[in-house]
């Protein structure tokens, strides 16, 4: 699918989208709580989509009734004693990378075989975490050399184990949630180099929220589980997914690039890592005011200036930045490059190709981007990728381009943010498939 954007001026309100990071989490937790799970606001992209097949397929019944979302894991072949004898259980994660970091750890509780795949760029991620890690806690496992296809058989026995979090924190989620629904007791996962620490906080609070064993938190050096951290289990539990900064980070851009416009439905004290885009947009110069869970941002008169920003604990942030930063004045510098070699695409090489097309310069630098900006951007013919973050990214900056934008694979967004065409839209973005 090819979308065409021409520049234009936004303007009105928007709700912010159901975080994927949320709803995923979600699911994952309503997994491993045998009972009830009522879950508001579910997320409708394609990764929340994987995360529901994956329940299905495990033994959960959920259905939507009224707008929530509700899941009965109390069948779930890892609550189970029994094993399946026949052919492997076959889950796919389609081309969630949380999902099958997270998801591989708890299904490897069952005594079943289960077969593990994806789809796209997930088919050639490194998976070879899952080799070294899943044997020492009694768990057969065979990759296709490090990589999908996995096949796993456990059940998971919970040991004391070290492990490199510099990759992803999202093979620690896994293992927090694995370690919790085995009842672990007196064991601690320690954690070397443990990056993007927000999504560890997030993890923990759903944790919580699903009256699961939450570790305890030794200053992200290791986790430790104690039995006296298990909540009563009620009959059923209710869970609200929080509106995702992720996706409401490119409506916030758009805003400080073309408009005046309030997004709604974001929780400031959300410990969702990419909340962290409110810092860079403060930085930069645009005119913003929060008012309990609104934002209202419009680009200022006197222009957008250039930033510093770390971006090593919520890489996701790079694709806004990079269109927020080619609109302000100067240099903008982003560290935290090298946390965008194993996502969609290669982040930063694909950032640079698709934005030296709009006229935008960046050196990359070992761990650093520099963006060059405030000189204007040319609409031109650009490719996701098959990325969500770098065609979203590509839009936002279309917004003030001189003549019109052309985004090839544009359906790309659908992997976390369907609706985002129709979002900016809804605020006046000139927006029309080809």
């Amino acid at each position: 699918m090819k979308v065409s954007i021409q520049p234009s001026t936004l303007s009105g309100n928007i709700v912010a989208a159901a975080s994927k990071s949320s709803m995923q989490r979600a699911c994952a937790a309503a997994l491993v709580r045998k009972g009830i799970s009522i879950i508001h606001n579910p997320g409708i992209s394609n990764d929340d989509k994987a995360a529901l097949s994956i329940l299905k397929e495990m033994g959960c019944e959920w259905k939507i009734e009224n707008g929530k979302l509700i899941i009965d894991s109390a069948k779930a072949l890892i609550h189970s004693p029994f094993t399946n004898h026949h052919s492997p259980i076959r889950i796919n994660c389609g081309e969630s990378g949380l999902s099958i970091r997270m998801f591989t750890p708890i299904v490897a509780l069952s005594k079943n075989k289960i077969s593990i795949h994806g789809e796209g760029s997930l088919t050639i991620r490194p998976m070879d975490f899952f080799d070294e890690i899943l044997p020492q806690l009694q768990v057969s496992v065979q990759s296709n050399n490090g990589k999908l296809p996995l096949e796993v058989q456990g059940p998971l026995q919970p040991v004391n184990i070290t492990i490199d979090g510099s990759l992803s924190s999202q093979f620690l989620t896994g293992l927090l949630l694995a370690y919790a629904a085995s009842n672990a007791e007196g064991i601690s996962i320690s954690v070397s180099n443990l990056k993007s620490k927000p999504y560890i906080d997030l993890t923990l609070k759903v944790m919580q929220d699903f009256g699961l064993n939450v570790p305890v938190n030794n200053h992200y050096q290791s986790f430790t589980f104690n039995k006296s951290n298990i909540k009563h289990q009620t009959s059923e539990i209710h869970y609200t997914v929080e509106g995702d900064w992720s996706g409401a980070a490119f409506l916030l851009v758009a805003g400080a690039i073309a408009g005046n416009i309030i997004v709604k439905g974001l929780d400031i004290q959300s410990t969702q890592a990419d909340k962290k885009i409110i810092e860079a947009l403060k930085d930069c110069g645009s005119d913003m005011v929060i008012d309990g869970n609104e934002i209202k941002i419009s680009n200022p008169l006197l222009g957008l200036r250039g930033f510093n920003f770390d971006a090593t604990d919520c890489p996701d942030l790079f694709p806004p930045l990079v269109a927020l930063a080619a609109y302000c004045n100067g240099t903008t510098i982003i560290k935290g490059v090298t946390r965008l070699t194993h996502k969609e695409s290669n982040r930063a090489i694909t950032l640079q190709e698709e934005f030296a097309k709009m006229g935008v310069e960046i050196i990359l630098d070992d761990d650093v981007m520099r963006i060059n900006g405030g000189n204007g951007l040319k609409g031109a013919v650009v490719h996701s990728h098959h990325d969500h973050r770098i065609a979203m990214a590509c839009a936002v900056a279309a917004l003030k381009t001189t003549g019109a934008t052309i985004i090839e694979e544009a359906e790309a967004v659908n992997k976390s943010y369907p609706d985002f065409y129709d979002h900016i839209k809804s605020l006046g973005a000139a927006v029309n498939q080809l």
